[in-house]
């Protein structure tokens, strides 16, 4: 493998924020929530002290391209407020969290990782400043937004297999994770680590869950390209490098496609795994007005509907249409996402993932 991945503690990583969050360290109380606070709508009064702040920095774990540009579109809306874009894979951010938190560093406003057990942790640990977009009150469906208000779903992904059409035959193209076994894939395809990206983790779980972690032993035979984010593989089979992708971020695929790009996505037949990618704003931004603008404003029907346009993401939001031509998500068989049975297995996931890809 070219990459070096760290694999800290999932838990240990926030020991130290976790004293931060209930006052050992820094003197402010667990946050206990009752009730989620009512919505709220961007008033012209939090316009004028966000722009007083002058920026918002947001950590975030999608493609750098699309959160440049929803950076973008954010400046343009508000004139004065320049975002601060910290792109790094999703375990990579958690990581780093801890670490400033631990050091008492506060320089997160908002952010927004593939990996919703990652809001588990930071709401228990009371790291979360509880906000409701207006948006997300209206449009979104319970299943896509925190009950107490901390944090909602902001990207929908996918995690498929896809391929390079000039390297593989339509005869030979697989239906489902399984046909990935086959020794005729062996040296042909590349994956993403979980020790890495949210949405891999998210979707090692689900399919270890659904297949077995017998699935993983066997295909760790298939001498497998082993990459860090979710956005690796499809990148690396429109270069040749490898003819299939065993996961990624199916919104990558699409956009490499538009670019020309020789792809095609397979949703197996076994299901494939769903990962919402939430965002939050954090109780000690250091910039606590332009963090609630930027975050209010992410959830209105015109961001997510830019996020879906550029990003080739797909969105919560009820009003907010899908690309034309793109299978709609009622039409896939899909895998079920339990952030919380992730959040209690990742180190596990880890440990089994690295002692069978020796990676």
């Amino acid at each position: 493998m070219r990459n070096n991945i760290r694999r800290p503690s999932r838990r240990t990583v926030l020991t130290g924020a976790a004293a931060v969050a209930a006052g050992t360290a820094a003197g402010w109380p667990r946050v206990s929530i009752a009730q989620s606070p009512p919505a709220q709508e961007i008033t012209p009064a939090l316009i004028e002290a966000a722009k007083k702040e002058g920026k918002v920095n947001y950590y975030t774990s999608v493609e750098i391209k699309v959160a440049e540009r929803i950076a973008k579109l954010f400046e343009a809306k508000y004139p004065g407020i320049a975002v601060k874009v910290e792109r790094s894979g999703a375990e990579r951010n958690y990581q780093r969290i801890g670490q400033e938190y631990a050091s008492k560093i506060y320089n997160c406003d908002t952010l927004n990782s593939s990996d919703a057990a990652h809001f588990i942790v930071w709401k228990r640990d009371g790291l979360l400043e509880p906000v409701v977009p207006v948006d997300v009150a209206q449009h979104y469906a319970p299943e896509f937004k925190d009950a107490d208000g901390t944090y909602a779903t902001w990207r929908v992904m996918l995690s498929a297999i896809a391929y390079n059409k000039t390297l593989v035959k339509p005869e030979d193209v697989p239906k489902g994770f399984r046909d990935l076994l086959d020794p005729k894939w062996s040296g042909k395809m590349v994956k993403a680590h979980p020790s890495y990206s949210g949405t891999i983790m998210t979707a090692t779980h689900q399919t270890a869950r659904d297949l077995g972690w017998e699935y993983f032993e066997k295909l760790a035979l298939q001498k497998i390209m082993q990459v860090q984010s979710a956005a690796d593989p499809p990148k690396k089979i429109a270069l040749g490098e490898r003819a299939l992708m065993v996961d990624g971020g199916d919104y990558v695929v699409s956009i490499e496609i538009e670019k020309g790009a020789p792809l095609e996505l397979v949703y197996p037949v076994e299901g494939t795994p769903l990962i919402t990618g939430p965002s939050a704003v954090m109780k000690r931004a250091p910039n606590p007005n332009a963090a609630k603008l930027f975050y209010l404003w992410s959830f209105t029907q015109e961001a997510q509907q830019a996020m879906v346009d550029v990003g080739a993401l797909r969105s919560a939001h009820a009003l907010v249409k899908d690309r034309p031509g793109r299978t709609a998500l009622k039409d896939i068989k899909l895998m079920r996402e339990n952030a919380a049975e992730v959040e209690k297995q990742a180190d596990d996931i880890k440990k089994r993932y690295t002692h069978y890809f020796k990676v």
